[in-house]
């Protein structure tokens, strides 16, 4: 399989040669320390953001916070390809700004595989756990979700 120079594939790692889709084969590869970061910024009016934060302590946050660690834990039954892996640490961040929320989703493993799908999935499902409990105010919410870091020691 070639490579670029960012460290990429030119090739999709889940279809082979014929086209059909497929699991990574992971076997042969180390067991090693792993870890990867994202964020996910969930876009409001800054009406909605100050209803949130007149909300009792945490209520609204601790929510999507709950629900960003449970989504890690879930990766590999929500995204058909992914391996199921023994997390060791995830911690979601929830933290609301003055026009929208900022979710950083770190997750932590010791495997032949890293947990970017796990960071990803977790920042994902707490940004639309802010969406599902701010909509009915704002319809004019949006999100995005990044990668900001992967390693692997």
């Amino acid at each position: 399989m070639s490579r670029r120079l960012d460290g990429g594939s030119s090739e999709l790692s889940h279809v082979d040669e014929s086209g059909a889709v497929k699991m990574v084969d992971v076997g042969a590869k180390p067991a090693q320390r792993r870890r990867a970061v994202a964020r996910a910024l969930v876009r409001m009016a800054p009406a909605t953001a100050a209803r949130l934060r007149a909300l009792p302590k945490g209520d609204a946050l601790t929510t999507a916070q709950i629900a960003g660690i449970m989504a890690a834990k879930r990766t590999s039954e929500l995204i058909p390809l992914c391996h199921p892996l023994p997390l060791s640490h995830v911690a979601v961040d929830v933290q609301l700004h003055e026009d929208g929320v900022q979710i950083v989703a770190s997750v932590e493993t010791t495997a032949q595989t890293g947990v970017e799908m796990e960071a990803l999935t977790a920042a994902s499902v707490a940004a639309l756990a802010v969406y599902d409990m701010a909509k009915a105010v704002d319809k004019q919410m949006s999100f995005s979700v990044e990668l900001v870091e992967k390693v692997k020691e």
